[in-house]
């Protein structure tokens, strides 16, 4: 049986987010993703020269992922209301792919990521600068550097995120209140 090569490089990077955010990043050696991969280490090495060029591509392929989301904004609803709905957008596409936050959560700062795959990531959030800045011209949103807001905003997620993954009972309201709380932060 032929497996197309697309699918060989899709497999390979399925397995690899697998592993990397069930072992981790560090903690997981080519060896490991090829096994996952059920694929010999010259396959994955066709397709990336070293662990560093596929833990980005995951981290690029995750992040193109994100910008899509946010291609339905809502431009004509008021800013809160968008402010709201990238909230919960974000928050959403974690907990529906679990092992994307657990992949992401270990590169915040990480060297492994490339200054063109950070790129890619600034590019993903585009629309919530322009929100940003539309709120902080309507004076809706406090006159602070944007940069400062998004890593307030970035960080409330990140906490939330891990408090909820880290629940047994999940509260239907507690992502409302956290809503509530990050925007009478940020809102002027």
């Amino acid at each position: 049986m032929y497996i197309c090569s697309v699918n060989k490089k899709q497999n390979i990077l399925a397995s690899a987010l697998d592993i990397l955010a069930e072992k981790g990043v560090h903690n997981t050696p080519m060896s490991a993703i090829g096994k996952a991969a059920k694929t010999g280490m010259g396959t994955i090495y066709n397709y990336f020269p070293n662990k560093e060029a596929l833990i980005n591509e995951i981290y690029t392929d995750i992040k193109k992922q994100e910008k899509l989301l946010f291609e339905s904004f809502e431009l004509n609803q008021p800013i809160k209301t968008q402010f709201e709905n990238y909230f919960n957008i974000a928050v959403n596409f974690f907990i529906d792919h679990p092992n994307y936050f657990k992949f992401m959560e270990q590169l915040q700062a990480s060297p492994i990521i490339t200054e063109k795959s950070r790129e890619v990531g600034r590019q993903s959030i585009i629309p919530v600068f322009e929100l940003l800045a539309l709120g902080k011209q309507q004076r809706i949103i406090k006159d602070i550097n944007t940069e400062e807001i998004l890593m307030f905003i970035g960080g409330s997620i990140l906490a939330y995120l891990r408090w909820y993954f880290n629940q047994t009972v999940k509260e239907s309201s507690s992502l409302n209140n956290q809503v509530m709380m990050v925007w009478d932060a940020i809102k002027a």
